[in-house]
């Protein structure tokens, strides 16, 4: 650094309280009492699915099965008006006595741009839906979040949550007797 240039300094701002569990009863519990009190904008981590943890959590259905049948249906619908108009109406064309509109002969493409449709809707949905590609998110900035791929379990409330209070959420999480309450912060 030059003696020119300004000296920059970082600021930091709480991004996310982060509580640790060394079981996953004791995450799911904590789990049902932090969607119980109101907040929105919180996960868990673990290492392995925890059943029940959805419902712990209150999520509802995804939409994605929604998303991949109107996109499915749309890519049979698109197969089958192509197939219509090209051999049917545009160039009819007869060919070993078979009606240039035959069912039968359709049922291959429509299968296929059924499925392409689909799997495509699928693909792109999930990304849009989790917000996807996230390079980064604060919860990384904490060391202690390296165990959650082996063996810990961790609860994270969002800063951006309406309900986030430091003192208050951090009272909540310690209320569900976690091995570790930790604030993170992110630099700005």
């Amino acid at each position: 650094m030059s003696a020119l240039e300004p000296r920059v300094e970082k600021r930091t701002r709480p991004a996310l309280l982060l509580a640790e569990f060394d079981n996953a009863d004791s995450t799911l519990h904590a789990a049902e009492k932090v969607r119980d009190a109101g907040y929105q904008k919180w996960d868990v981590h673990s290492p392995y699915p925890i059943h029940g943890m959805d419902t712990a959590m209150g999520l509802g259905d995804s939409r994605l099965g929604w998303l991949v049948l109107i996109l499915g249906l749309t890519g049979l619908a698109s197969a089958a008006a192509l197939m219509i108009w090209a051999n049917g109406i545009e160039y009819p064309i007869v060919i070993g006595g078979k009606p240039p509109i035959s069912i039968p002969s359709m049922i291959p493409i429509c299968f296929e741009l059924t499925i392409l449709f689909a799997a495509l809707g699928c693909f792109f949905g999930m990304l849009a839906f989790n917000q996807l590609p996230r390079h980064h998110h604060p919860v990384f900035n904490s060391e202690r979040f390296k165990e959650f791929s082996t063996d810990k379990f961790f609860i994270s409330v969002e800063a951006a949550d309406p309900k986030f209070d430091p003192s208050a959420t951090r009272r909540l999480l310690e209320g569900t007797h976690p091995l570790n309450v930790e604030l993170v912060e992110e630099t700005t």
